[in-house]
């Protein structure tokens, strides 16, 4: 049984901020204590999109060429066909329920990352999303989405 840690935009953020922002190095830190034996800290193409697209906006180079140095240590994991089609599930479910965690007619990368997040890993596995927007993700059936900071190493 494996543990698996999916990093979500609010502290991929966070990760790739310059040192000496307090809550940027506690994150930093809470990664190094959370890269543990038997911990798998997983990034997402789709939390790697939210991330980028902002420091592309704002000219942000050296924020992203800490981002290309995180994402080149890790593979990210890519957005399927399945992805895509578990996403819409979700997607359908929380709008039904009248919980939706974005406007219809936008991207909606919370359903993707909890896609994502109910596909990785193999049964029995613990499959934990890291965020700073907890409600959101919470709100699809299967997810367990926690603060960063309440994620025990």
């Amino acid at each position: 049984m494996a543990r698996i840690v999916l990093l979500d935009a609010g502290p991929l953020w966070l990760l790739v901020q310059a040192r000496g922002k307090p809550k940027a190095d506690a994150c930093r830190a809470w990664l190094g204590a959370t890269e543990a034996p038997g911990v798998d800290v997983e990034l997402s193409d789709i939390a790697d999109f939210e991330v980028r697209r902002e420091l592309i906006r704002t000219n942000a180079t050296a924020c992203l060429r800490r981002l290309d140095t995180l994402r080149d240590a890790r593979r990210p994991l890519a957005v399927t066909p399945d992805v895509l089609f578990q996403a819409a599930r979700f997607w359908a479910i929380v709008r039904r329920a009248g919980k939706p965690t974005a406007d219809p007619h936008a991207l909606d990368a919370d359903c993707i990352l909890a896609a994502q997040a109910s596909l990785i890993g193999q049964p029995g596995d613990i499959v934990t999303i890291a965020t700073t927007n907890p409600g959101h993700l919470n709100r699809f059936p299967g997810i367990d989405a926690r603060d960063w900071e309440r994620i025990a190493p």
